[in-house]
């Protein structure tokens, strides 16, 4: 950790005035935030086009040192990891967007630069169809792929459902704050955040302490939720929200999108299915769709969903067929499936049921069943 690099790097964020897009220049052009600093009185030769504005931002370099200053001082007493644009271990994906942070403060011991990393994002205000989903395709990935770490904005809804998943689930998970590391929000998450930091996950944020939560800072993380990972996987939204702000943003650096359809009248799952018919996401039923579309089925994922499959093996044939009818669909009725096996209605109902015991389906009323995943 170049500690004197880190203080003027924290410096130059808190110049104001001074836009992320020309810190970076200037970074960049001169190197490290040690030398912008150095040579602040030469802006203008070093940016020719420089604006009065810019010249201006660097008048208050004294105090930005100072509270950067105090800022390492919370950095060290609280053990975190500090990560500048330059470092070897700032998130190389993060690193490739134009609007990366200049500095990320980090609490916990995920690899940033994991080979396997997607963000799982949707509404706040989710549905149980949409939690279902979550927890299904968490579980399925673990058994598939269990080194995928799993991003998320630790908010309410679908974000906390999706890190609470991996923990279930023993992956590891990591939350992006709208805030420093002094705070969590909301508070009643704090609980969650402090498993996903001992489980091998983590919290990452771009911001300093004592920083409000505010409205807009919710939209700026979303940049680095979508930068960190591979994939964007949008579970339910609405017509907006903060989710397809991170899809579009996903889009923008070239990262693949997914999403979950729902119902056509469903309000939560209006913004996947516009996102699907736009062909601006793929379509998504399960982890293997997932896997196969990104191209990361190996020879273990392999290996491992021959092993899903043989869990139970001790199943009839009536009862292997009623199951395969449930494969790839939400629900179905027990009258299609009973003409698609050729088994009839009352047989249906009691295989079912005893499938049900085993809990490899679940009755959802109205005489319709869904396929419960292993």
């Amino acid at each position: 950790m170049n500690t004197q690099e880190i203080i003027s790097t924290i410096a130059v964020t808190k110049l104001k005035g001074l836009s992320l897009l020309n810190a970076r220049t200037l970074v960049e052009a001169m190197g490290s935030a040690s030398e912008v600093l150095a040579h602040r009185k030469d802006i203008v030769k070093m940016i020719p086009h420089a604006s009065p504005r810019l010249v201006e931002a660097f008048a208050d370099v004294d105090v930005a040192l100072k509270e950067a200053e105090q800022e390492m001082e919370f950095v060290e007493k609280k053990h975190l990891k500090v990560f500048t644009l330059n470092d070897d271990d700032y998130p190389g994906r993060l690193r490739e967007c134009e609007d990366a942070p200049l500095i990320l403060y980090y609490c916990g011991s995920a690899n940033l630069n994991s080979p396997h990393m997607i963000n799982i994002v949707g509404t706040r205000k989710c549905s149980e169809y949409g939690r279902d989903i979550c927890r299904n395709f968490v579980k399925e990935l673990k058994q598939l792929l269990p080194d995928t770490v799993i991003v998320s904005g630790l908010a309410y809804g679908i974000d906390i459902c999706a890190h609470r998943a991996a923990l279930e689930n023993g992956m590891a998970t990591v939350g992006v704050l709208a805030h420093g590391l002094d705070n969590i929000y909301p508070s009643m998450h704090r609980q969650t955040a402090a498993e996903m930091v001992h489980q091998g996950g983590g919290l990452v944020t771009e911001y300093t302490t004592n920083t409000e939560p505010e409205k807009m800072n919710f939209v700026r993380r979303n940049r680095i939720v979508a930068g960190l990972c591979d994939a964007c996987i949008v579970v339910e939204s609405a017509k907006k929200g903060g989710s397809l702000i991170t899809a579009e943003l996903a889009m923008d650096y070239n990262r693949d999108v997914f999403a979950f359809p729902g119902r056509v009248y469903d309000e939560h799952s209006i913004g996947c299915n516009h996102l699907i018919k736009q062909h601006q996401a793929t379509l998504l039923t399960d982890a293997k769709d997932f896997l196969e579309a990104m191209g990361w089925i190996t020879a273990d994922v392999k290996k491992a969903e021959a092993v899903q499959q043989e869990l139970f093996p001790d199943l009839t044939e009536e009862e292997r067929a009623l199951l395969n009818t449930l494969k790839d669909v939400d629900d179905k009725h027990i009258n299609q499936m009973a003409i698609e096996t050729n088994i009839p209605y009352s047989r249906a109902s009691m295989i079912l049921f005893d499938l049900e015991m085993k809990g490899l389906v679940k009755a959802l009323g109205g005489a319709r069943y869904k396929r419960c995943k292993m």
